[in-house]
Order: structure tokens, then C-alpha cells, then sequence
């Protein structure tokens, strides 16, 4: 009972959401919605990676501007992004993958200390060192943090080194284990980038983390209350789901550099990351999020909002199942 009441009171913006969505197919209806993401672990019917590159080389022929950071965000015009405030463009770059050489110092990390560590991004041509990037959501370089247990996250900003040119950043290292790195960035010329790197502190073991089933308490944060309804009620790996976020007191809400939200979702395994924004915020307690869980796991999955000058940052435990028939 509690859910459908909860689910409910979600109604106006799922109507949102789909005035949205069926705006969104008008404007561009000889052409279709684009999917992303991997279509191998996608559900029935998802187009396949040739297909999803025709209808992409279609809408850059027919002069569709596009948002670098989310490619289902379109416009016929040039103009920001509605979810990120980046500039739309017409056309993007092949998507090369850059490499990224990470130095952690020191040599021998402790549990309770600091580790220093410092970003080298190279061109995926040349292997020239990368100097310029694009600035997304304020910042030219993000970082996801995350301890092996996923007890530990932090969503941080590292800057750029005086005589090196590259971006270093101090982390706090809480305990022992692995702790995994994911840099988001986006080089000028070419396509944003999000990069996995793994370090271990010594005197912990390598067991995946245990992350329960645990998704429809509210969560409390620093200054306000999170609640999370998923539709469907028992998400399936490989296939949509809607996360609608509806956060208490509202007054005071704020963008939190450059987005009313985020969100970064990752498997017990740390295996499988997925980073997003809001598909519909507007200042207002009720947020949608779209995800697609890779895999058939538990996923830890945190949301940042930000109000009155605090960043609250709340997690749910959310299973994806296998699609059975």
C-alpha cells in the first residue's frame, strides 16, 4: 500500500514525463528516439550497434543539434542542454577512447592516511599529453570515489598541477581495501570520457562488497528527506527503469554544479558504473531519472542534491533482475 501511495503522488510528473517524451518524438519524428548504451545487454527489441549509428549519422545529416554529454537531449536549434547546460552541437567526433596514467603516491598507502593522486590523459592518436578540456557542470575534471565495501564515496574535483599541467587531488583513504577512481572528463576535439582506475591500501581482503535490498525507506541527508520510486517496482537488468526521486522540504533547492542532481550507480562487483542527471527536474521536490542496470546484481546507487548551500548526498540498494520469460 505504501508504494502505490507513494507512486501516486508521483503522478503529475510522470505526466511530465511523457508530454516530454512525446514532444521530443514530434519534433524529430521522421527520424525516431536514438538508444544508448550496449545493445548486448539490452532487452528485446533494443536496436543493435549498426542501427543506433545509421539513425545517429541521420540526425547529424538532417542538421539535429545534439548534447555531447547526453545524446537523447536534441534540438532542431542551437542552444544548452536542458540537464547539464552544455552547448548543443551539430556533429560529434568518432568516439575514441583516451588513455589516462594515474600516479598514486605514496608508495605504501595506510588505512586512515592520504593518498595523492595525480591524472596524465593522453590522445588516442598520437599519445600526445591532453591539455585543453571542455568545462561540464562547472568543472573540467570530475572524480567518483569508491571504497571496495562502498562505505565510502565522494564525488570531488581534482585541479590542475602548476608544472606538471595535469590534475592532482589529495583523497582520504577511511580504511583498507581497494577504492575505485572514476574520472569523468571531456578533451577538447574530442568525446567525453569516463575512466575506471584501481588502487589498494594495504591490510584489508578483496571480497565483494554486500549490498542488500533496500530502496524504499526514505533517506535522510544533511538538510533534507529522499524518497525513491522505481517503475518498474522490481527493476529488470538490461531494460529502462524510472527513478523518481521526491525530496523534502523543496524550499531552498538549488543546482549542484551545473545540475538539479546526480547520480552514479554502481554493481557489488564494482564492475558496471553508470553516471546521470535528471531526465526532468525544474527546481521543484520531484525529479526523474532514467538508468539502465547492466547486469543482472545489486547496485548501490547515490543521489547528490543540493540545498540552501549544503550537498546532501543519500544512497539506496537497489537488486536488477534477470528478464525471464
Amino acid at each position: 500500500m505504501r508504494r502505490v501511495k507513494r507512486a501516486t503522488g508521483n503522478e503529475p510528473l510522470r505526466r511530465a514525463a511523457s508530454r516530454a517524451l512525446v514532444a521530443g518524438a514530434a519534433a524529430l519524428a521522421l527520424l525516431g528516439a536514438c538508444a544508448g548504451g550496449d545493445d548486448s545487454r539490452a532487452g528485446p527489441g533494443a536496436m543493435t550497434d549498426a542501427e543506433r549509428a545509421a539513425q545517429v549519422a541521420a540526425l547529424f545529416d538532417a542538421g539535429v543539434y545534439f548534447c555531447p554529454m547526453d545524446l537523447d537531449v536534441r534540438s532542431n536549434e542551437p542552444g544548452f542542454c536542458p540537464r547539464c547546460r552544455m552547448a548543443l552541437v551539430m556533429g560529434l567526433p568518432e568516439p575514441f577512447d583516451y588513455a589516462m596514467d594515474v600516479t598514486v603516491t605514496p608508495e605504501r598507502l595506510e588505512p586512515g592516511g592520504t593518498a595523492r593522486l595525480d591524472f596524465a590523459v593522453r590522445d588516442p592518436w598520437e599519445d600526445r599529453p591532453v591539455t585543453d578540456f571542455e568545462i561540464m557542470h562547472e568543472r573540467p575534471f570530475h572524480l567518483f570515489v569508491m571504497s571496495q565495501d562502498l562505505e565510502h564515496f565522494a564525488h570531488v574535483h581534482p585541479t590542475r598541477d602548476s608544472d606538471t599541467d595535469n590534475f592532482r587531488i589529495d583523497l582520504d583513504l577511511p580504511g583498507a581495501g581497494l577504492y575505485q577512481v572514476l574520472a569523468d572528463f571531456y578533451p577538447v576535439g574530442g568525446t567525453p570520457q569516463l575512466i575506471a582506475h584501481s588502487f589498494i591500501v594495504p591490510g584489508g581482503g578483496l571480497e565483494p562488497a554486500v549490498v542488500g535490498v533496500d530502496y524504499t525507506a526514505p533517506r535522510q541527508g544533511e538538510n533534507l528527506r529522499v524518497e525513491l520510486v522505481t517503475e518498474p517496482a522490481e527493476p529488470i537488468a538490461g531494460q529502462e527503469t524510472e527513478l523518481y526521486f521526491t525530496v523534502s522540504p523543496a524550499e531552498g533547492l538549488e543546482p549542484y554544479i551545473g545540475a538539479w542532481g546526480h547520480m552514479l550507480a554502481v554493481s557489488d562487483d564494482l564492475i558496471d558504473t553508470v553516471h546521470g542527471h535528471p531526465f526532468i527536474a525544474d527546481g521543484g521536490p520531484e525529479m526523474l531519472f532514467h538508468l539502465t542496470f547492466p547486469r543482472p546484481r545489486n547496485y548501490r546507487v547515490w543521489v547528490q542534491f543540493q540545498r540552501d548551500g549544503v550537498v546532501n548526498t543519500v544512497h539506496f540498494d537497489i537488486p536488477a533482475k534477470a528478464l525471464t520469460f
